[in-house]
């Protein structure tokens, strides 16, 4: 594929599909794991597509790529899907250009989250960055894009409290036992997956619940055994985890697996009331769970419906973030203009090395400027030929007025 810095801006895409259109059993037939983000890049080249990334979270599902046509990058990602191409068409959207630019701004800043301000999406974002950049699909345009992207998110985070205060899923479930659950220390509660947002659960329930009757289980035993350790609390291994579904009165589910792991069947037995949230993408809670009478299920969209003080405070710093997200676009604008000029400088450059090793240029070999010297006085040339070109469309005229410049400059 072509690297001409004039095409990658127009031919800069964004499909994907998010919370506003979709819920979370959709997301989850398109969701994205590490071995279908290996398979996406190995097959790249056959979809036309060598510039991309992929950003898969409980919110959203998306790629980003430099292609001739958005079809290319759609049919690539849906290849490793459970989701069809016809289905993910329906619901998606699509941006190209500056429209996908300033798309990428606001995932990254927090205004595009289903819970506004969320910042977990920054690491979502570097890790799915790096994934890419270490298999060769991160070039020049995307990686500065998304370091632009990143400082962009980073001042928003320092200088705007659009991420202030606790609030994520992880938190808002918790927030959810505690506005509809009395006596929560008298409850067993049972956390399956100690991953980030298992974790970061856990943490919440223990300061924010005042509880320790929480039973860490996880696919990794140690993982559950370490935090376990960290935090004073109990935990079990996966084997037996039938057993400790019994127990609990509180299930919250924040497993990483494609398939439910936990099913009608191990819940029917006990009939007692439990309440379960399923903080997973795609949902490790079979659905049919919720049609048991004695269950009470609560999924990611349910948590992200809920509005507090908090919000209300964050939204008022949209515009601050959006002044911000303006200025670094700007910067990313410019450089880019500036790369489509990189050609004729560079010729520039050459014209002005020859002349000055030119017998006619005027200097004997007694009384020549220094290399160094005349390499800065090119310099200085060429970042003046450069600022002028910024502002004006006349490439031919600087040209001329660059070589007249450094001959008068002896």
């Amino acid at each position: 594929m072509s690297r001409n810095p004039v095409t990658e801006l127009s031919k800069f895409f964004v499909v994907g599909i998010n919370y506003k259109k979709t819920d979370t059993k959709v997301r989850g037939s398109f969701a994205i794991g590490s071995q279908q983000y290996e398979r996406i890049l190995q097959n790249a080249s056959l979809y036309g597509v060598q510039d991309l990334f992929v950003l898969s979270t409980c919110n959203r599902s998306e790629i980003y790529g430099i292609a001739e046509n958005a079809q290319q990058l759609v049919r690539l990602f849906c290849s490793q899907t459970e989701g069809t191409s016809d289905v993910f068409n329906a619901l998606a959207y699509c941006k190209q250009g500056l429209k996908a630019i300033h798309h990428l701004f606001d995932v990254a800043a927090g205004l595009d989250s289903q819970i506004l301000g969320d910042y977990e999406i920054v690491g979502q974002i570097r890790q799915a960055m790096k994934f890419a950049k270490e298999r060769e699909f991160i070039h020049i345009f995307l990686e500065r894009t998304l370091n632009q992207v990143l400082q962009s998110s980073k001042e928003i985070k320092n200088q705007t409290t659009l991420s202030d205060g606790t609030v994520s899923v992880a938190f808002a479930a918790v927030h959810y036992i505690r506005e509809n659950i009395q006596e929560i220390k008298n409850k067993q509660i049972l956390l399956l997956g100690t991953g980030k947002i298992g974790s970061n659960a856990c943490k919440n329930m223990v300061d924010y619940l005042g509880t320790t009757n929480i039973t860490l289980i996880n696919r990794t035993n140690e993982k559950a055994e370490n935090l376990a350790s960290l935090l004073h609390l109990r935990h079990a291994s996966m084997d037996h985890l039938t057993e400790e579904i019994g127990k609990a009165d509180i299930i919250l589910v924040a497993t990483n697996a494609t398939d439910p792991v936990i099913t009608v069947d191990q819940l029917a037995p006990f009939k007692e009331n439990k309440l379960l949230i399923d903080l997973s993408i795609p949902c490790n809670v079979d659905k049919a769970v919720a049609e048991l009478p004695f269950i009470t299920l609560i999924d990611v969209d349910s948590l992200s419906r809920m509005k507090d003080e908090t919000l209300q405070k964050r939204a008022a710093e949209i515009p601050k973030a959006q002044v911000i997200i303006a200025g670094h676009m700007r910067e990313l604008l410019d450089w880019h203009e500036m790369r489509k000029h990189v050609p004729v400088l560079r010729e520039v450059k050459i014209k002005l090395q020859e002349i000055y090793c030119s017998p006619l240029f005027g200097q004997s070999s007694i009384t020549r400027t220094p290399a160094s010297a005349a390499d800065q006085k090119i310099q200085r040339v060429l970042n003046g030929m450069a600022s002028k070109m910024r502002h004006e469309n006349q490439r031919g005229c600087q040209y001329i007025q660059a070589i007249n410049e450094f001959i008068a400059a002896g």
